[in-house]
């Protein structure tokens, strides 16, 4: 949960209530009860957190667009190696520290 939070900038808090909000946002957790987030809720975090912070979604909009994205068979791309993937999120961190500090 650690590198997912530094990863979004939301705090441990924020996810885990973010999981009992939103039912698609479900991480599996190992035998010690860490939670292990996939690439895709790692998107979907993103996904949730652009339309409550910039988009000004309220919680119940945001189950709204989740489920017709779930309705609609959203499949997030695959053609992005996950390595790139990883390095595009760091960078989007990065510039958004960098635009808050400007």
């Amino acid at each position: 949960m650690g590198e997912v939070s530094r990863l979004t900038g939301l705090a441990p808090h924020v996810l885990r209530n973010w999981e009992k909000n939103y039912s698609e946002l479900n991480p599996k957790k190992n035998s010690a009860g860490n939670r292990a987030y996939r690439e895709s809720e790692v998107e979907l975090i993103f996904k949730i957190k652009e339309l409550l912070e910039e988009k000004k979604y309220t919680s119940a909009g945001v189950k709204k667009v989740l489920q017709e994205d779930k309705e609609s068979e959203y499949i997030p791309s695959t053609k992005v190696p996950v390595d790139v993937k990883k390095d595009l999120t760091e960078v989007r961190v990065f510039l958004n520290d960098l635009l808050e500090k400007l």
